[in-house]
């Protein structure tokens, strides 16, 4: 079902993306510069190295800001952020999401038994758009790095978790910070089986079961669920159906700290593709979640790609 092959391709750079090595640090310098000029003031410095409230602020400074000086402050700001991180460039940012979503329908082969009829949550890979966006979506919830949190505040990418309650139940405060910072949070179930081998009833369990825990933890229940390992029947649709799940997103590409994995043969990035990754650290891997987001942001960037919100598609 999930044919894996491996390759990184180059391809164009985004207009955000020459800003490299030297060439990133003398452009942050250069919007700085342009801000001062439209009538920035110098920033003051928080004690961690992060710019704090402008000297100005009292006197209504920034709100006194052109749009462009805004506009270039905030560039100048993301600069900073790709070069902290270690990024090769700025990532692009995402347009607006679309006043009129796209229908989403099932991957041709990925349709069960009376989908149509009983109007299943469609279990798709990517999401029609002509836009030269991608999806970063993050399952289980095992490794709670505040390292990655930091990282993804500073550049502002998007992404969506999905949690199974056995891995987060130990600290659901980090994944509060998550949520607080604009991130979705979605179900996969409570205990991370393999959900074909259980009963209507048993696959109910798993998926009300999580909905229960995300409405009591974060405030409300999702309406996005995806089945562990991808895998998923008639039955786990129509549990998920009566749990008030509408969508069921599964993935096209994964990334890990060291490799990518590719669901197509032309294994490339798509226009829409979801990218799959997950919680995980040292423990597992050869490397930490901020080194597998650089490698995910610097391979995206690098080939003309912004990172969208999966959930303002839906």
């Amino acid at each position: 079902m999930r044919p894996v092959v491996q390759n990184d391709k180059k391809r164009a750079h985004g207009r955000r993306a020459r800003l490299t090595g030297a060439a990133l640090r003398c452009g942050a310098a250069a919007l700085v510069s342009a801000a001062f000029a439209a009538g920035c003031g110098s920033p003051d410095r928080a004690p961690d190295g992060h710019p704090g409230p402008s000297r100005n602020a009292g006197q209504g400074g920034a709100q006194a800001l052109s749009p462009e000086a805004r506009r270039a402050a905030e560039q100048a700001r993301l600069a900073a952020a790709a070069q902290r991180w270690k990024l090769a460039a700025v990532p692009l940012t995402a347009p607006a999401p679309p006043a009129v979503k796209p229908r989403i329908t099932p991957r041709d082969g990925f349709e069960v038994d009376g989908q149509d009829e009983e109007n299943l949550p469609p279990v798709f890979t990517t999401v029609p758009t002509k836009e030269k966006v991608v999806f970063l979506t993050i399952d289980d919830g095992a490794e709670k790095d505040p390292a990655f949190l930091r990282m993804m505040s500073d550049l502002k990418v998007p992404y969506s978790a999905f949690l199974s309650d056995y891995l987060v139940k130990n600290d659901y405060g980090y994944f509060r910070r998550m949520q607080s910072q604009g991130h979705t949070l979605n179900n996969h179930t409570l205990t991370h089986p393999f959900l074909p081998g259980l009963s209507y009833e048993e696959q109910r369990h798993e998926i009300c079961g999580m909905q229960d825990v995300m409405k009591k933890q974060f405030g409300k229940a999702p309406t996005v669920f995806r089945p562990p390992y991808g895998n998923y029947n008639g039955d786990t649709l129509r549990a998920a159906k009566s749990c008030g799940i509408k969508y069921a997103p599964i993935w096209d590409e994964e990334v890990f700290v060291d490799h990518w994995e590719y669901r197509d043969w032309d294994r490339s990035l798509h226009p829409g593709d979801i990218v799959l990754t997950h919680f995980r650290g040292r423990d597992e891997w050869d490397g930490t979640m901020v080194d597998d987001m650089r490698r995910f942001l610097d391979k995206v960037t690098r080939e003309g790609y912004a990172v969208a919100r999966l959930e303002d598609y839906l």
